[in-house]
């Protein structure tokens, strides 16, 4: 996994935004950005955890954050 797309994508846009309590639009916003909102990495919020629970495991939490702060970097 190279990009937040597959997991998202896999785990489907409108479920993701649901169990994040976000609308669908922010989700695509994370998706433009490549990366988790910066909220991700200051503990405010624990969307790649909730990412991991609804994928049953298939997604870590620990890789999304891995993607997200290396894409995060590189901008």
């Amino acid at each position: 996994m190279d990009n937040l797309n597959e997991s998202i994508k896999s785990v489907g846009i409108p479920r993701v935004a649901k169990a994040c309590g976000v609308s669908s639009r922010a989700v695509y916003k994370w998706l433009n950005n490549g990366f988790l909102p910066k909220t991700e990495f200051f503990g405010k919020t624990k969307y790649a955890q909730v990412i991991e629970n609804i994928s049953d495991g298939k997604y870590k939490a620990s890789d999304l954050l891995e993607i997200s702060q290396k894409k995060l970097l590189s901008t």
